[in-house]
């Protein structure tokens, strides 16, 4: 097989399966290792990909920071952000991860009963400073400045002590296969621990997000109890989630 046509079936296994593993993929096509991780090793060197421990990922933009994120996708998020806070009852516990969409929750809470927010980010907290009627959980830990959540020892021990009600995932990447992800581990291994937690998870999934894969696996699809998506969704993107038993929940553009 020549070099021009390795590298043709990595990128389209990578585009249809959001990753490749070198070891299954050289045995599937009676190929040496060695050869293709030199053929991975040039196209992360060109821009084609990016090399992982065992295999290689798709390339992924650099996310941007938090402040950039606020002008992504507004409308939308707050739409989806508005339908996630109808879902919340009197007295419950609701656990808000950071991020911009979840932003968007913490401004459209209902102000007619009292519930109890927890959040690990201080840019949540703040959204909250003048919620006539919603108690305010601050977790604290290092503060991982990306996404402005505190992650680390301190904030895992604070939260094992909690066990939400519902839970209001930020995911920068969702994939059939690989599941909900984001871009730093131990900003993962503490949104997986609030969902362990807590009695119902679910995540705004705006269409941007969708088919894609960030670098850090937070959970699996079957692991959510549901999303909340545009009503744009293609057929296939709903059909990913259905395949898992999750609940979709739609949004209908404003019209104009």
């Amino acid at each position: 097989m020549m070099t021009s046509e390795r590298k043709a079936l990595i990128l389209e296994r990578i585009r249809t399966q959001g990753r490749l593993l070198a070891k299954a993929f050289a045995q599937e096509f009676a190929l040496s290792e060695d050869t293709i991780r030199r053929d991975l090793r040039e196209m992360a060197a060109d821009g084609l990909l990016a090399r992982v421990h065992g295999g290689a990922l798709p390339v992924q933009p650099d996310l941007p920071d938090f402040s950039a994120r606020r002008a992504i996708a507004t409308s939308e998020k707050q739409r989806l952000g508005a339908r996630a806070a109808q879902m919340i009852q009197p007295g419950q516990i609701v656990f808000l991860d950071g991020g911009t969409s979840n932003a968007e929750i913490a401004r459209a809470l209902p102000r007619s009963f009292a519930f109890t927010v927890a959040t690990h980010s201080p840019t949540i907290a703040a959204e909250l400073e003048k919620h006539p009627t919603a108690e305010v959980l601050l977790i604290g830990g290092r503060l991982y400045k990306h996404s402005m959540v505190a992650v680390g020892t301190l904030a895992s021990n604070a939260i094992a002590g909690l066990r939400p009600d519902i839970f209001f995932l930020g995911t920068t990447a969702v994939h059939p296969r690989h599941g909900f992800s984001t871009g730093d581990f131990e900003e993962a291994a503490i949104k997986r621990q609030i969902a362990l937690q807590s009695a119902a998870t679910w995540s705004l999934v705006t269409l941007d997000k969708m088919d894609a894969v960030s670098p850090v696996t937070i959970m699996p699809l079957e692991a959510a109890t549901g999303v909340i998506v545009p009503a744009a969704i293609l057929p296939e993107q709903r059909q990913m989630f259905t395949a898992a038993g999750v609940t979709i929940v739609t949004c209908e553009s404003k019209r104009g």
